[in-house]
């Protein structure tokens, strides 16, 4: 606590306006987070064929960077009071501009893997331990204003990256797009430095080290393997070796889990209904949902014939319609309800979801947009919802561990719907005895995404009707 008082003593002239300056550093690097987990989605026939790999076989990419941010989540609070939370942010920042020096410089899809991974490594530090930052040095009374600033990155990422990526592509070399990361990240680490101050928290205490090996490993080798089946970098029996043994290793901690005194990831908190049907119905929804952003772009590519650009265009219609749901959200849930949100809710996603793989080449483009957009504006209602009743019924004390277990099982999640969402191409390609693919290939794998989607209502109908109310009358529907 010495450095957050000598800090506010040298500041006290203008404390808000540090606050403010801190919050805007944080910003930058969490908007230059959000852009590079979006960016490369519309780039994936350009680098399969820098790479010489078949465009699903991507996925593996996309997967690793997911997989980076499942493993590493969990241990930024620890680090953060173990370390300071500005030298863990500034060093995960480090890491980030490494991994996309390495993303740029990569000259196989072997190093490009590992590079993503190590991005990964920077983004699951760097955005869990900036809102740790911006917690403590935001006055109370500016804390909904700084929400705000940092909410609105994760809403223009997305917009943003799938344009950036596809012009890039088009009409550059997309290796181009990683270097964006350097300036803002080498501004990011001297600014933080210079304005953000240096606190220092007790000692956390000891961390469950075993808990996160056992979990992370099972998660790691689950995922992997999944993305690598006919990658054409491992053997397929390897990458299915790779899926049993992390099923195992996933197994093994269940039961650990139940023994150890304080989990990392605290399974007895699935007991709580509102949060098991979050957690456990989520997985499914966000399974299927997960899928799209991998298969869209590549459909509109390799399926439709359409540029990087064009089709950059039309992806980031989803990230519009995830803009125009948000201010209705707490409107929706206070006149319907969480349970019949959710149930609703997710079938119609399914429905939408499932349409996406209905494009031809003779389907106007305004039809296309339009219906990314719906897509976009049921699924982000749907992921509001969900990520909202995970708190319904856990009390402050378990507020971290909640966190914690959600966000990983989010982040799983949503890697296993890459991963399904190529395998579901390579299994069409496969019974159609093709070595390319063709819009049907696109269309069954939707129809995979959109059932896994609607499997999540399984979870939902055991709720009572007014499953997470006391969330829509205090006004916190999102």
């Amino acid at each position: 606590m010495i450095g957050r008082f000598n800090w506010k003593r040298q500041h006290s002239s203008a404390p808000n306006s540090i606050a403010l300056v801190s919050t805007l550093i944080i910003a930058c690097a969490f908007f230059m987070e959000a852009v590079d987990a979006n960016i490369i989605v519309t780039a994936l026939p350009a680098m399969a064929r820098d790479f010489g790999s078949d465009p699903v076989a991507l996925k593996i990419a996309v997967t690793s960077y997911v997989v980076s941010l499942g493993v590493f989540i969990p241990i930024c609070g620890w680090l953060a009071d173990r370390f300071s939370a500005l030298a863990v942010f500034r060093t995960a920042i480090g890491i980030f501009v490494a991994g996309s020096l390495i993303c740029a410089a990569s000259p196989s899809l072997h190093m490009f893997t590992f590079a993503r991974f190590v991005q990964g490594i920077g983004g699951a530090l760097m955005v869990p331990v900036g809102r740790i930052i911006v917690v403590r040095a935001v006055p109370r009374h500016q804390f909904i204003r700084a929400m705000n600033y940092l909410s609105v990155t994760w809403y223009a990422g997305p917009v943003i990256a799938p344009l950036l990526g596809g012009f890039i592509a088009t009409y550059l070399h997309w290796r181009l797009m990683f270097f964006i990361n350097v300036p803002i990240g080498i501004a990011g680490i001297y600014l933080s430095g210079r304005y953000i101050a240096n606190t220092k928290e007790p000692h956390p205490g000891p961390f469950d080290w075993a808990g996160s090996i056992i979990s992370a490993s099972g998660a790691t080798f689950v995922l992997l393997g999944l993305s690598l089946v006919d990658s054409q970098i491992v053997k397929d029996s390897t990458a299915w070796e790779m899926s049993l043994a992390g099923a195992i290793l996933l197994a093994l901690y269940v039961w650990y889990a139940k023994h150890a005194p304080k989990p990392v990831l605290d399974l007895r908190l699935l007991g709580i209904p509102t949060f098991r049907a979050s957690v456990l119905g989520g997985s499914l929804f966000r399974i299927g949902c997960g899928a799209v952003p991998f298969l869209l772009p590549l459909s509109l590519q390799v399926g439709l014939g359409m540029t990087a650009f064009h089709s950059g265009l039309v992806t980031c219609a989803s990230a519009f319609g995830s803009l125009f749901m948000r201010p209705l959200t707490s409107l929706t849930l206070r006149r319907f309800g969480f349970r019949s949100v959710l149930l609703y809710n997710a079938a119609i996603s399914a429905v939408a979801t499932t349409a996406l793989g209905i494009f031809t080449t003779g389907t106007p483009a305004l039809a296309i947009w339009i219906l990314v957009l719906v897509s976009g504006f049921f699924s982000a209602l749907q992921f509001t919802t969900l990520n909202t009743m995970i708190y319904a019924d856990i009390d402050s004390p378990n507020v971290g561990a909640a966190t914690s277990l959600g966000s990983v099982v989010q982040q799983v999640s949503l890697g296993l719907g890459v991963a399904v969402g190529g395998i579901s191409l390579q299994v069409s390609r496969a019974l159609h005895g093709r070595t390319h693919l063709e819009p049907s290939d696109f269309l069954f794998a939707f129809l995979v995404a959109g059932l896994l989607s609607l499997g999540s209502i399984r979870s939902i109908r055991p709720l009572p009707r007014n499953a997470a109310a006391s969330m829509v009358q205090e006004g916190t529907g999102h």
